[in-house]
C-alpha cells in the first residue's frame, strides 16, 4: 500500500502560491499542486473559475463563522470532502482507478 503513495509524482506535493482578489483585497494562498488541481476540478463542475470558487467558499465560511483562522487549511478540507463525496457517489470507478 505504501508504494501507491510514495510513487506519487513529487510535483503533486510541491507548494505553489497564487494571488487573488477577495472583496477588493489581494491575498496570497499557498497550497500543494494536488490541491490546486482539485480546486480547479471543483470549480469546473460549478461552471466557475478557480478564483471564483475560492471567493465563493470564503464568502460562505465567513458568513457562517465570521472569520477563518487558516483559510488554506479550510480549502484543503474542502478538497478532501469533495473527494470523499465523489468516492461515495461512484465507489466502483474510484476503487478500480486506485488498484490500477
Amino acid at each position: 500500500m505504501c508504494k501507491l503513495y510514495i510513487k506519487a509524482d513529487p510535483i503533486l506535493y510541491e507548494s505553489r502560491s497564487r494571488s487573488l482578489r477577495i472583496h477588493g483585497v489581494i491575498t496570497t494562498l499557498r497550497l500543494e499542486n494536488q490541491f490546486w488541481d482539485i480546486l480547479t476540478e471543483m470549480a469546473a463542475g460549478e461552471g466557475l473559475t478557480t478564483n471564483q470558487l475560492i471567493t465563493s467558499l470564503y464568502e460562505e465560511i465567513t458568513k457562517a463563522r465570521d472569520e477563518v483562522v487558516n483559510f488554506s487549511l479550510f480549502l484543503r478540507v474542502c478538497c478532501t470532502r469533495y473527494l470523499a463525496q465523489a468516492r461515495s457517489a461512484a465507489p466502483l470507478k474510484l476503487v478500480t482507478a486506485v488498484h490500477n
